[in-house]
């Protein structure tokens, strides 16, 4: 192995656990009922309406309007930034690892994998059709336009729906420009065709926002929050998810065959998508 890969491992590991809030399972745990707390919901167990009012609660967290989402992407941000204290208390930390130790190892081999897709032409046609600006477009106008649609035909679910998968493109993007600025990874394109891509991390002269910085893959990031809001949205339809998760699989892979990412970059952000929309903004629902 390179020398220099080992600093590649660090800066993964060391970001990966920035962002772990979106790549663990973010199901809400029951806190445990004290003696006196399950004495008494022995006694008022047949007459009591929580378990009603628990159900409104959810079912008013993912059926989105205007006037929840402020509250709903407060509530996302701390969720995803106070991650770190619950994997303190030893919570989530198998999916966690997964996540972690998959990403470092692609990132050891990105090395190797690279350069083959820079240099074969076999994907050249999809990296036609799924360019940066098509892929970014249709990332955006799926939530826009369904939302628009739903609208006029005064469809509630279809609108919730959209909202949901804004507020987790938002949620992506808050995590997506820290992760970026603080990386700063070349990105396959700034390298020479034939150069070494190794050593790669801080690297890049990215701006304030990150724009430049190569991981992870907003477009991964995204595709796949937008996928996850509507294939579980939708799930009634056994085609919906094949389609959504098929289309974002396919953006994501683009990435790769562009030379806009590495490997790495877009399993790590089609991971962190998909846990923000599912578990984040959907509550594991």
């Amino acid at each position: 192995m390179n020398a220099r890969a080992p600093k590649n491992l660090l800066a993964a590991l060391f970001l990966c656990s920035l962002a772990l809030a979106a790549a663990a399972a973010r199901a809400q745990e029951p806190q445990p009922a004290t003696a006196t707390q399950s004495s008494t919901q022995q006694q008022t167990l047949p007459s009591s309406p929580r378990p009603q009012l628990d159900s409104l609660a959810l079912e008013n967290r993912t059926d989105a309007n205007w006037r929840h989402l402020p509250k709903n992407f407060v509530q996302d941000q701390k969720d995803l930034w106070l991650f770190p204290v619950e994997m303190g208390k030893g919570r989530h930390l198998l999916p966690s690892t997964l996540v972690i130790a998959t990403t470092a190892a692609l990132i050891a081999t990105d090395p190797q994998t690279m350069p083959y897709f820079r240099q074969t032409d076999f994907f050249q046609d999809s990296d036609h059709a799924l360019g940066s600006k098509v892929s970014g477009v249709v990332v955006a106008a799926v939530p826009a336009t369904f939302y628009v649609v739903s609208l006029l035909r005064k469809d509630s679910h279809g609108q919730a729906t959209s909202l949901l998968a804004g507020e987790a493109v938002v949620d992506d993007t808050i995590l997506m420009i820290v992760t970026k600025a603080i990386s700063r990874r070349l990105r396959p394109t700034d390298i020479p065709l034939n150069g070494k891509y190794s050593d790669t991390f801080f690297k890049s002269n990215s701006g304030p926002l990150g724009k430049g910085s190569s991981f992870p893959s907003g477009h991964a990031m995204m595709s796949f929050s937008i996928a996850t809001i509507f294939a579980h949205r939708y799930r009634q339809h056994r085609w919906v998810p094949y389609v959504a998760y098929g289309v974002a699989t396919a953006i994501s892979f683009s990435r790769i065959t562009t030379g806009a990412h590495f490997p790495s970059d877009v399993l790590f952000g089609a991971v962190t998508g998909f846990a923000i929309a599912r578990f984040d903004v959907l509550h594991g629902q």
